[in-house]
């Protein structure tokens, strides 16, 4: 049965390109691929990329997956990444992700995930490989969370020790706890870059006071 082999994709996503040697018995095979999107077989998230849908996947969707998936390349980052790591009380519904292509957003049936942009030379800084179920996805460590959180929100002005942490633990409520176990290492990355430098030095000399 067909469904059976598109279950052993689980929560991973299936490019049109990797349906179609599955349906090489069929004359026409998107006709079958819009049937099972019809039936609920298969959920679109983007054009020509879709997740198996229930009952036929076993795994739950994995949203940092499916956002690594969507638009890339790209690593979850900025709130959902802070909320994923402990870092802020708020649960996040938006998937926010940092890329080095121009930003953009996505809506779908699993929601929304946008993506924003950072220096490429940063890009890499701080990206971890995080595991959910039986899938694994990249993932913003919490330094580079919180870096790239200073470093995109637009108008601030935290330039001072004092500005800086009114915004960490008045504005996003972090657990300061947390920040005291921080790689300092990954933060002079951003401290260095020049991008944002008045403010990532205040953020810097916080976490340092902390640890």
């Amino acid at each position: 049965m067909l469904e059976a082999r598109l279950a052993e994709y689980g929560a991973v996503p299936i490019s049109h390109g990797a349906l179609l040697p599955l349906l090489a018995e069929y004359r026409r095979p998107n006709d079958k691929i819009a049937e099972w999107m019809r039936q609920g077989v298969l959920i679109p998230i983007k054009r020509g990329l879709y997740l198996v849908g229930t009952p036929w996947r076993q795994e739950p969707v994995c949203l940092p997956l499916v956002a690594n998936h969507l638009y890339g390349p790209s690593c979850v980052s900025l709130d959902y990444a802070l909320a994923w790591h402990g870092l802020i009380p708020e649960r996040v519904h938006e998937v926010t992700s940092t890329c080095m292509r121009r930003g953009r957003v996505v809506t779908n049936a699993l929601g929304r995930f946008s993506y924003s942009t950072v220096p490429a030379a940063l890009f890499p800084v701080g990206m971890t490989l995080e595991r959910q179920e039986k899938v694994s996805f990249l993932m913003a460590g919490p330094e580079k969370a919180l870096c790239e959180k200073v470093l995109l929100t637009r108008r601030l002005e935290a330039t001072s020790r004092a500005a800086m942490k009114a915004f960490l633990f008045e504005d996003l409520r972090l657990d300061d706890d947390a920040l005291g176990s921080f790689d300092l290492a990954i933060v002079e990355h951003f401290v260095k870059s020049g991008h944002k430098s008045r403010q990532m030095q205040a953020l810097w000399r916080v976490l340092e006071s902390l640890q």
